[in-house]
């Protein structure tokens, strides 16, 4: 995890730029997203592919001369290039928020992605394990000893997941001092580097009680991290990802198993018991409700399927 004390790297030059030349308003745009708007530097990297797209697409023409009508060749091209209108409206909100920030701090005259939208795209709703299959999950795949400690490690951490809905990236960047196990909380950095609190089950505080001591038989150089591999060092993502598929295959799922199906599987099930959106928003993190609004659409299929199993009048005859 990043120390938020520490200087962010710098993006790299764009093609042209020498060391000592004036930074390109793009360029400029990059620093203001990663000093300033503090975003990881693969999402900076995004912004700079999407950006450099723009020029492409803009075949040499200055981007403070752009006008409407430029941006919207430059969505045509895009859609004959056969990208989905996902990629489209991403690489549009890209642009737009570089005119945005280009208009108030590099004096360009007007924004020409005003007034466009992106295409639509079918929401895509996403995948969700029922309650069911995470007992079978959680709950089947008990495999080595009881003191073996990778075992006990990925118990705590999937328990955790599906506790308290976490993301992949929020669930290895955690610390020590980020959970506590008398409270039953525990403090995350999520995107844009903004915290919160969220509620951490019992289910998963006894998890984490077991993996505690376990920790301190592979720990190297007082690494501060909660989940730790082999070696003592801090879990990577891809660690976790390969973890899980592989207790996916012990627990005897058919479906393939990825971390966010447990973010989303909490979601839905916190949101199908309470029926509170608000409170699934703050758990998850969403600056938006209308993120969290995907779940109500999951919560509604769930009661379809039991309608039209128990309703005397949609059971079809036999």
């Amino acid at each position: 995890m990043t120390d938020p004390a520490s200087p962010l790297p710098t993006p790299p030059p764009l093609a042209g730029e020498g060391a000592n030349a004036e930074p390109t308003p793009i360029n400029q745009y990059l620093q203001h997203l990663a000093a300033e708007r503090r975003l990881s530097p693969h999402t900076v990297a995004a912004y700079q592919r999407d950006l450099e797209n723009l020029t492409r697409l803009a075949a040499g023409k200055p981007l403070a001369e752009l006008g409407v009508t430029d941006i919207r060749s430059a969505i045509v091209k895009l859609r004959s290039q056969n990208l989905s209108a996902a990629s489209v409206a991403r690489q549009l909100s890209s642009w737009r928020g570089f005119y945005v920030f280009a208009c108030r701090r590099l004096g360009y005259a007007n924004n020409p992605c005003i007034g466009l939208r992106p295409p639509k795209a079918a929401k895509a709703l996403p995948q969700v394990l029922s309650p069911d299959a995470c007992t079978q999950l959680l709950d089947g795949a008990r495999t080595g000893a009881t003191d073996d400690a990778l075992p006990a490690r990925d118990r705590a951490m999937f328990e955790l997941f599906y506790s308290s809905g976490l993301r992949l990236a929020e669930l290895v960047g955690l610390d020590l001092n980020d959970v506590n196990l008398q409270s039953g909380d525990a403090q995350v950095t999520g995107k844009g580097r903004k915290t919160r609190i969220v509620p951490v089950g019992q289910q998963a505080l006894a998890a984490l009680a077991a993996w505690l001591p376990q920790r301190q038989s592979l720990v190297r150089d007082n690494t501060p991290a909660l989940f730790i591999s082999q070696r003592g060092s801090r879990l990577s993502p891809r660690s976790v990802q390969l973890r899980l598929n592989r207790w996916a295959l012990q627990a005897g799922l058919s479906q393939h198993v990825h971390p966010h199906m447990l973010r989303h599987a909490f979601a839905t099930h916190v949101l199908q018991s309470s029926g509170d959106l608000r409170a699934v928003q703050e758990m998850l993190g969403h600056a938006s409700i209308s993120t969290t609004q995907v779940y109500t659409h999951l919560d509604w299929q769930h009661l379809a399927k039991v309608y039209d199993q128990a309703h005397p009048r949609a059971r079809k005859k036999t």
